[in-house]
């Protein structure tokens, strides 16, 4: 039996145990500062709120004060937080890494680095971390199509763990597949960090679909949708996808597996990305929109908002052609200068190169 502690205690964090839990691992869920409640329900009645679902008998819930106590021993943390809580998660379990340990990222994002350049998130946390435990641990994300509430329920989920380390990666395969949990493992960090980063923001495009469809009184009386430039704007988003892995140094076959295309499918499904593309798709400035959904964490924006920067410095610098993410600069404009969308698929699409230029 192995120990794996979890490290945030949300939708997805906690949906990892569950085929830890499936294979008889001793697993430690530690909420965050912000989880206080869902670990006192996890406690007392064994009962995930967001999930909606009653935890594996084997995770043992711990408050974000028992880091130190849940990292003992553990052969495996996993880190749940979200983007904005790498920052946090270094310092809260820095102090108490243990040389050889895997570190396993739900989390998924880039940075804008001081540098004016992109950041791994994976690279951000080894560069929080204390100068004398950094070198001595492994670093490990997972990519791919995973809904947490499918995984939770053990519906069928396939996925990649990626590491720069090759040689850990049949270990951590071996701790965490099942029957319904397939894993595929990849060495390509920066390919997959890349398309589990910005497939939220993507998927918030694709939703706007849903918004002018809306916008427009839905399908007319012959039953026509939209499918059409919803299609053409998830095409666009893969190509821009492959654009920076490219620039980047990964490899774009990742872009077109799970990491990419799988990925962005399953978030296009439903989720809140897409609720906030639908009601700016209706005409909803980004300010109005966000009050529709208060309290909930839009990781599209946050992603839009979190690489900009270096994207806009690196576009000045001439590493990124001014022609390429049109899509992406899209959207920064539509939330960071509450625009309106009015979406002139004539113009962009005409616009756009099939392959755009690396």
């Amino acid at each position: 039996m192995t120990v794996i502690t979890v490290v945030g205690a949300g939708v997805m964090g906690t949906a990892i145990t569950f085929p830890a839990a499936d294979n008889g691992h001793e697993v430690r869920l530690v909420g965050t500062y912000l989880d206080e409640s869902i670990i006192e329900s996890c406690r007392d009645q064994r009962w995930h709120p967001r999930l909606k679902r009653a935890i594996p008998d084997a995770v043992q819930p711990m408050w974000h004060t028992q880091v130190g106590e849940a990292l003992r021993g553990a052969e495996v943390v996993v880190l749940g937080v979200n983007s904005r809580g790498v920052h946090w998660a270094a310092e809260a379990i820095g102090p108490h890494l243990q040389p050889g340990q895997i570190i396993l990222m739900v989390t998924k994002g880039l940075e804008s680095g001081a540098d004016g350049r992109l950041h791994l998130l994976p690279d951000v946390l080894a560069g929080c971390l204390p100068d004398a435990i950094r070198d001595q641990v492994y670093y490990a994300a997972i990519g791919g199509p995973s809904i947490a509430g499918e995984l939770a329920a053990r519906r069928e989920t396939s996925v990649v763990f990626v590491s720069r380390s090759a040689e850990i990666l049949p270990r951590v395969r071996q701790l965490f597949q099942t029957p319904y949990y397939h894993i595929w493992t990849s060495t390509d960090l920066v390919g997959v960090e890349v398309c589990v980063a910005l497939k939220n923001p993507y998927a918030l495009a694709v939703g706007l679909v849903a918004g002018l469809l809306e916008k427009q009184g839905g399908a007319d009386d012959a039953g026509a949708f939209m499918h059409n430039p919803a299609a053409a704007l998830f095409a666009q988003s893969l190509a821009e996808m492959a654009y920076l892995v490219r620039l980047l140094g990964g490899g774009p076959e990742t872009v077109y597996s799970l990491p990419g295309a799988g990925d962005l499918y399953v978030t296009t499904q439903g989720g809140r990305n897409s609720r906030m593309g639908r009601l700016l798709g209706l005409g909803l400035p980004y300010s109005e929109a966000v009050e529709e959904m208060p309290g909930e964490t839009v990781e599209g924006v946050d992603a839009v908002v979190a690489i900009m920067p270096a994207i806009q410095q690196m576009t000045d610098q001439g590493i990124i052609a001014v022609d390429a993410l049109p899509l992406l600069r899209t959207l920064h404009a539509i939330i960071t200068r509450n625009r309106e969308v009015a979406f002139d698929f004539n113009r962009f699409f005409s616009q756009l190169p099939f392959n755009p230029p690396v």
